[in-house]
């Protein structure tokens, strides 16, 4: 390991403050006019970092120094950018948890993360007074606004705790392997997870940004992913914060992104592909173009060629890109494609169901592929990595790479693997392939694999699949019974307004599916499907990566139902119903009547579109 250098991500914010003290430093939405127009509130980097100095002189006052732990659940605006600024100015580290994971989940990530100063809104407040252990390593805490009843429920208001000294403070002597901040993951297979980021890693972060990606200074970043606002100022870059709910991003109102865009001359922008699923459309239906955007990242879900095309031919400038990195909460960004190859030379490939390409690794990032296993792997040994054209799971080594999660030991060693040369591999939970090109391809989960007895199925290459049908907009894959006996079921959430209202619409809507299976080895096991009758649900932070361990237990409740012809798109019980631990004879030979006349009826089907076809030519 090298020797620590000294380094603090906040010093950044200093230095922009004398370099260019006048340039805007964050843009923040501050509701609408009477006639609907965005009102902001702007600072320059020198009043950031006032705004930085005032906090910190206020907490290092409150006793908060190097090493606390600062949980923080402030609402988005610039207090909430400064006083994170501030936190690690002093040395101090922010927990980051988004609110939204419900109630367990997270009072969990509270116990786990340890903190000793609590600064949030009321309601935290309150929570910490019905459910005080998780809290129980508090010694300090701050409330924002400043109500009689606010008051009572902490040792101080935020607003107080904003010192008037206005001399700097002077940035703590951390060094790269100092303790940065505390993120959670999205919990989309479990419990979030605490990371630990060091110093370190976010030097690294930035530097890939800057050198690998193109981010220059005097760029104006949109950043749909609130983290990036950290790495804005190190970049000399300006943050636009846009005016949403960060954790409903599935329902953003588009023309509140174009108008951000447009009004600031956004020419970087981050986020998820749900994002870009509703603001491309908008764009195309009103002939929007956005020639100020250089490039759009998006990344935590795959991102479907299509939508990348749209963009490119229809939406951006044509020396502008859409790129999609590929990392997680754990270690990111490791790869960088441009959209242009993913159109021009994999698009074709993923749509006939080979994963979703997400290019070659970034300089000084090791990517592997191993064989899949759910044990531990203590050691790395090289004998472990598959050749080109193989699945198997990711792993990853370099300096952006975290090392541990936060108080789960078990999760740790599952996740870690320890190389003899130095170094940690971060097993990315993923599964992929690379290419003769060196090109890195993503098929999914490793824990949403669908194991059968004849084979194993990959979520997204099968998926792509059925999502070409015209009135799908997503399908899961998920499986049955136990691990090795699977059988695999297809969950359809149609477009709206395309529900199959009877059991006539059902049966055609899942031949026309099966039809499209059937064309492809990999995507003929699959027989069964059922109608999801909502949205499914998905993480918080991104509103896209679909949790399919909840609609596993929805299609194991709904699969007998299924096979019987009742109706397939009953809602989930508040009581599910298991599978019946045994099937009587009555029913194997009626599921057997169904699947039969299924089979025949996509024979039919297919030779009925084949003379179709020929009689087109």
């Amino acid at each position: 390991m090298q020797t620590p250098e000294h380094y603090n991500v906040a010093a950044a914010l200093a230095e922009m403050a004398v370099r260019n003290p006048y340039q805007p430093g964050i843009i923040f939405p501050a509701g609408r006019d009477a006639g609907g127009r965005a009102k902001t509130v702007q600072l320059s980097f020198a009043q950031l970092n006032a705004e930085c100095d005032h906090y910190a002189h206020g907490l290092a006052q409150f006793g908060v120094g190097m090493g606390d732990r600062v949980l923080l659940m402030v609402r988005p605006g610039v207090e909430l950018i400064a006083v994170v600024f501030a936190l690690l100015r002093l040395g101090a580290v922010p927990v980051l948890i988004d609110p939204g994971m419900g109630r367990k989940a997270l009072l969990q990530c509270i116990a786990e993360a340890e903190p000793t100063v609590l600064i949030g809104v009321p309601i935290v407040h309150a929570l910490r007074r019905l459910f005080p252990k998780p809290f129980a390593t508090v010694r300090r805490s701050a409330v924002v606004g400043g109500s009689a009843v606010n008051r009572a429920l902490a040792d101080i208001t935020l607003e107080r705790l904003r010192s008037p000294r206005t001399d700097p403070f002077p940035t703590a002597p951390t060094t790269t392997e100092s303790e940065a901040a505390v993120a959670f993951t999205s919990g989309s297979t479990g419990i979030p997870k605490g990371v630990v980021y060091l110093h370190g890693m976010f030097q690294a972060q930035i530097a890939l940004l800057r050198d690998a990606v193109g981010i220059q200074p005097g760029e104006v970043d949109l950043a749909l992913l609130y983290i990036f606002a950290l790495f804005n100022p190190a970049l000399g870059v300006t943050t636009v914060i846009p005016d949403m709910d960060p954790t409903k991003s599935a329902a953003i109102n588009p023309a509140h992104v174009v108008e951000a865009i447009q009004t600031y001359g956004v020419t970087n922008a981050f986020g998820s592909p749900t994002i870009w699923k509703r603001v491309a459309p908008y764009c195309v239906e009103h002939d929007i173009r956005l020639p100020s955007l250089k490039r759009v990242l998006m990344a935590s879900a795959p991102v479907p060629p299509a939508l990348i095309e749209t963009m490119l031919t229809r939406i951006l400038a044509p020396d502008a890109d859409v790129n999609t990195p590929f990392g997680a909460t754990e270690a990111m960004p490791l790869t960088f494609m441009s959209g242009r190859e993913i159109v021009a030379e994999t698009a074709a490939l993923s749509d006939q169901g080979q994963g979703m390409c997400v290019g070659r690794p970034l300089p000084g990032i090791d990517v592997r592929v191993i064989r899949i296993t759910d044990a531990a792997i203590p050691v790395w040994e090289d004998r472990l990595t598959l050749p080109p054209g193989e699945v198997g799971e990711i792993v990853v080594k370099g300096p952006v790479v975290t090392r541990t999660y936060l108080n789960r030991p078990e999760q740790t060693a599952l996740a870690k693997i320890q190389d003899p040369d130095g170094g940690i591999w971060h097993r990315m939970g993923d599964v992929g392939y690379f290419d003769a090109q060196g090109r890195l391809w993503f098929c999914g989960r490793k824990a949403h694999r669908v194991m059968t007895r004849d084979e194993v199925l990959f979520p997204v290459p099968c998926e792509t699949i059925f999502n070409h049908h015209p009135d799908v907009n997503r399908t899961a894959l998920v499986g049955i019974g136990p691990r090795g006996r699977q059988r695999p079921v297809l969950v359809v959430e149609p477009r709206a307004g395309c529900m199959p209202a009877s059991l006539l619409e059902k049966q055609k809507f899942t031949l026309e599916l099966l039809a499209l299976g059937v064309e492809y080895e990999h995507t003929r096991a699959i027989q069964d499907v059922l109608f999801y009758p909502d949205v499914f649900p998905t993480d918080v932070r991104h509103n896209a990566k679909i949790q399919r361990e909840k609609l596993a237990v929805w299609a194991a409740h709904h699969h007998r139902e299924a096979l019987h012809g009742a109706d397939m798109t009953i809602c989930p019980s508040s009581k599910p119903e298991g599978l019946p631990p045994s099937v009587r004879i009555g029913d194997l030979f009626r599921a057997l009547s169904v699947l039969l006349s299924v089979a025949i009826s996509v024979l039919f089907l297919r030779r009925y579109l084949t003379d179709k076809g020929k009689g087109n030519e």
